[in-house]
């Protein structure tokens, strides 16, 4: 009798097991009202009967399991690097959640989930090279397969551009609908330059209206920073250290090496060149086949000194550090609106001249990624302030990495500070497709005749002009440097230009 019994539920166990799997394997999710047979078993003179409710209780019902794919990011770009992943396989996520950092040769991007989800699977790991639409991850999605597919349908690879993406730039985090990101490809809107009053800064469907109905048709378009930034918070004049006055006019001198200190294997190493070390040799190749023209003079900004020492600590009491360079950038702006040729570009069969409404003036950046050059956007309706507000801005993405296309792209016109390094002179490469660039050296304190003839103590710098010599002149490059030094020389004169 106990043979047959131990016969009887191996029997039993194996149609449980060959039912269990016939169910939890099907293609089609499970359904709760589902009608299921009975299964009735003899054992020996006792008649069992097992419902499969009791096991139907034990198995999950699992969503549709979706390949979440790299979208285009814009800027041509066709494959990125993989450098971090914030979730593993097993992690549940919710949209807008980040799953991963990604570089291309343009800047960093952080993917963002478009679904509420578990992620299945990691198609990469880090340092690995992922193509655009290609599989990034699997997210088993808790949304239905209709909406996932009508998803898919508002964001094409035709449609799909870096402002209407789940796609987010480090620090400039965009978040929409579906349905709000439809509106706003329909009506030509950047999602990047709508304020949201949403939740966490989502971008609503009223906010894409008053959007609209605020737009007045302008040439110059907004700066993309004035919408996302928000004012500093001045520190109680009794909490802002004053700076003392031998602060406010020195310089730092070249620093030495602050990293650890090299260590000699005696063996080659061989890299691939990945990220902004690709994009330089890119931009490099094609500024190589322009024609330079350069063009040095040097600059008096002994009265400069003393502005900034007056306005330093000013500035500082409203939580910005004043540089040099917003004066610099401010001035060059006042002299591109007399020569707007230099705030131009040309097509690549240098047939027609693209005269640009806005001044956005790069700035050449030294960091440990590489050299970057994001710009200032619309200089031209900004203040001194403004631009030193701004540039604090980006020297802190810059240093912690996080600069975004936004940030690189775009720009109009280029200053190299390779005087804050220890420079002095430097024949700067103009970047296509701007046609001028500017390299400035260090502030020396050298001895120079005043007006009557005395020895006097001057702040000189040196600036390198570059200028593409396809279309500009050397007297054009000569009387906008010489407008630039002006402005700088005699910075009470700039005041009267300013607006």
């Amino acid at each position: 009798m106990a043979a047959v019994t131990r016969g009887s539920f191996s029997l039993i166990r194996r149609m449980l097991t060959h039912q269990y799997h016939h169910r939890c394997f099907r293609v089609q999710n499970l359904r709760s009202d589902r009608t299921v047979p009975r299964l009735t078993v003899t054992l020996g003179r006792n008649l069992q009967t097992i419902g499969y409710r009791t096991l139907y209780t034990c198995t999950a019902n699992h969503g549709p399991i979706v390949q979440f794919k790299l979208s285009d990011i814009g800027e041509g770009i066709m494959e990125v690097t993989v450098k971090e992943w914030y979730v593993k396989e097993g992690d549940k996520v919710s949209q807008f959640d980040s799953i991963c950092e990604v570089q291309s040769d343009k800047a960093s991007v952080t993917i963002t989930s478009r679904y509420d989800g578990v992620i299945r699977k990691l198609y990469y790991d880090v340092d690995a090279t992922a193509l655009v639409g290609k599989p990034l991850v699997d997210i088993e999605t808790e949304a239905s397969a209709e909406l996932i597919q009508e998803e898919d349908v508002v964001e094409t690879p035709a449609m799909a551009r870096e402002e209407h993406t789940h796609q987010e730039i480090k620090g400039h985090k965009t978040q929409a609908t579906p349905a709000v990101r439809r509106l706003a490809m329909e009506n030509n809107i950047k999602l990047s330059e709508v304020v949201g009053s949403g939740k966490d800064g989502r971008i609503l469907k009223e906010d894409i209206l008053n959007f609209l109905s605020k737009q007045t048709g302008a040439i110059l378009p907004p700066a993309p920073f004035q919408d996302i930034r928000t004012p500093p918070t001045a520190p109680p004049p009794s909490a802002a250290p004053r700076p003392t006055s031998a602060a406010m006019v020195s310089r730092p001198g070249p620093a030495g090496p602050t990293g650890p200190r090299p260590v000699f294997t005696g063996k080659d190493r061989m890299e691939p060149l990945k990220g902004f070390h690709r994009a330089m040799v890119k931009t490099m190749t094609a500024a190589l086949q322009i024609p330079h023209f350069g063009y040095c003079d040097e600059v008096d900004l002994s009265q400069l000194v003393q502005l900034r020492s007056d306005l330093k600590s000013t500035s500082e009491g409203r939580g910005v550090k004043l540089s040099y360079m917003p004066f610099f950038i401010k001035a060059a702006s006042l002299g591109l609106l007399h020569f707007p040729i230099l705030n131009a570009s040309v097509d690549e069969g240098c047939q027609n001249i693209t005269y640009k409404a806005s001044h956005n003036v790069g700035v050449a950046m030294d960091t440990s990624q590489g050299l970057l050059v994001p710009n200032v956007k619309n200089v031209q309706l900004l203040s001194v302030f403004d631009i030193a507000q701004e540039l604090n801005r980006l020297q802190t993405l810059g240093a912690a990495g996080q600069l975004g296309a936004a940030d690189l792209s775009g720009g109009t016109f280029t200053l190299s500070n390779i005087g804050s390094i220890g420079g002095t002179y430097a024949k700067p490469v103009i970047l296509p497709p701007e046609v001028a660039i500017g390299a400035l050296g260090k502030i020396q304190v050298l001895p120079r005749f005043d007006p009557s003839g005395q020895v006097v103590r001057a702040h000189i710098m040196a600036v390198s002009w570059s200028a593409d010599h396809r279309i500009i002149d050397g007297a054009t490059m000569c009387r906008f440097s010489n407008l630039w030094k002006d402005y700088l020389e005699n910075p009470a004169r700039m005041v009267l230009d300013l607006k």
